[in-house]
């Protein structure tokens, strides 16, 4: 029987997690949290008040069986209604409410521990598990979720972090200090060209760099915006061809009858079903030719932060491009990069005073350094999923190790689960995610004739 489970991460997910515990009147729940940010993660505790959601506020509730729950949190605060797209920060604020409360409402069910998980063993007696902090604690488990969010990106090909100076190459583009020393006539280099690009190109701008800006990705692409108004209505009688070649031609066509917009968002109700009915070869087509495609017309801009970006770039203080890089060499004025454009053969060479890392989220669990999940990988406890974009869980989110076999104590959420369930690293998947999760730890899945 489980009668205490322990959270690892308290972002969203985690948060979330421990909160749908409690309303499902499940097992006690203890969240570990090393750093200060409880409830908020980094998506929503390094952003600044110009980081705005990328979803307008109607679809943002927590409480998948409350729709409505932020934007009436949002107006009785008077912050927006369910059209806005609302700062970051804010919807950071309404997480740490939720769960500031759910400990108040029951502190002998909820409690938080500020503390760094680096291990997880079998527990003294036998059964359950014992997480091993940094300091030396422990805490005795019947389950573990593991929430830790998205991983720290890699360094760009051909840069070594120990060879360049920490004034030249800022690893983390949420830094407030990544416009420090920077002056209007220098050349900032991003590597990528995602939402973490939006992120610090906006950053700069709001700390007064006026230089330029050039972010570099293999292809170039850019996130698009979402258009004026409500999305629009459209409905396909039948679940899309799986054949990753077919799905291009079908989204494709779709695009030329209603919008690429649109023909993105009509395949949500179906994508992660896909994805799950997929083979290991149809998966790694998509994420080589199609994912760049998908990602740059799922996860969209809010419209003011797109003409925010428009107008850096028709200005020429921002500017994207498609190429490799190769090289990067430390000087006294900045960082010589090699590179090479989409398409060409010739290797060209730029001079930036400072390299920001806007790849994105690691994805690969073998090369992670995060000490808990290298330990874990390390006994087989966790193992990569075929894809390599996430760990190996079950449909149930049941952790894989290397022996193949799911762990029935052993739990994973958010980003990390992406190998299995493909659309699980935004608010609306990974509240769902939870709430299941949380129903079945809680034996409350056989309410209502599931099970049955």
């Amino acid at each position: 029987m489980i009668r205490d489970v322990v959270i690892l991460g308290a972002g969203f997910s985690g948060t979330l997690q421990a909160i749908n515990l409690l309303r499902h009147g499940g097992p006690r729940a203890t969240l570990v949290e090393r750093s200060a940010r409880l409830g908020r993660g980094v998506a929503y505790s390094a952003a600044h008040p110009s980081h705005l959601l990328n979803v307008r506020a109607a679809n943002m509730s927590a409480l998948p069986d409350d729709p409505g729950h932020f934007v009436r949190w949002l107006q009785e605060r008077g912050k927006g209604d369910g059209a806005s797209f609302v700062p970051r920060i804010t919807y950071g604020a309404y997480l740490a409410e939720l769960l500031d409360e759910a400990v108040a409402a029951a502190p002998d069910r909820l409690r938080i521990v500020r503390g760094d998980a680096i291990d997880i063993e079998p527990g003294d007696a036998g059964d359950g598990y014992a997480v091993l902090l940094a300091d030396g604690g422990r805490i005795h488990a019947d389950a573990v979720v593991l929430a830790v969010g998205n991983l720290p990106p890699h360094a760009p090909p051909g840069l070594d972090p120990a060879a360049i100076g920490r004034d030249h190459y800022a690893e983390d583009p949420w830094a407030g200090d990544i416009a420090d020393g920077l002056a209007d006539g220098d050349l900032v280099l991003m590597i990528g060209t995602g939402l973490t690009m939006v992120d610090a190109a906006l950053l700069l701008e709001e700390r007064g760099f006026r230089g330029r800006i050039l972010a570099l990705s293999r292809r170039g692409l850019v996130p698009r915006a979402h258009a004026p108004g409500p999305p629009v209505s459209t409905q396909l009688g039948e679940r899309p061809p799986i054949a990753a070649t077919a799905l291009l031609r079908e989204v494709r066509a779709r695009a030329d009858a209603i919008g690429w917009r649109a023909a993105v968002d009509e395949l949500r109700p179906y994508s992660q079903g896909m994805w799950l009915a997929a083979d290991a070869d149809t998966r790694a087509r998509f994420l080589r030719h199609l994912r760049p495609w998908w990602d740059v017309h799922r996860h969209r801009l809010a419209p003011e932060v797109a003409a925010r970006l428009e107008g850096m770039r028709a200005s020429g203080r921002l500017d994207f491009v498609a190429g490799r890089t190769l090289a990067f060499r430390d000087g006294a004025a900045g960082v010589e990069v090699d590179w090479r454009p989409r398409g060409a053969k010739a290797i060209e060479t730029l001079l930036a005073r400072r390299v920001v890392n806007c790849s994105g989220p690691l994805i690969d669990l073998d090369r992670t350094e995060e000490p808990l999940l290298a330990n874990l990988r390390a006994r087989g406890v966790i193992r990569p999923d075929p894809s390599h974009i996430g760990l190996d869980v079950d449909p149930q989110a049941r952790v894989i190790g290397r022996s193949g076999r799911a762990d029935p104590r052993l739990f994973a959420l958010g980003p990390l689960t992406r190998g299995a369930f493909w659309e699980v690293v935004a608010v609306p998947d990974i509240r769902v995610q939870t709430w299941n999760l949380a129903r079945r730890l809680s034996n409350a899945h056989w309410i209502g004739g599931e099970g049955l």
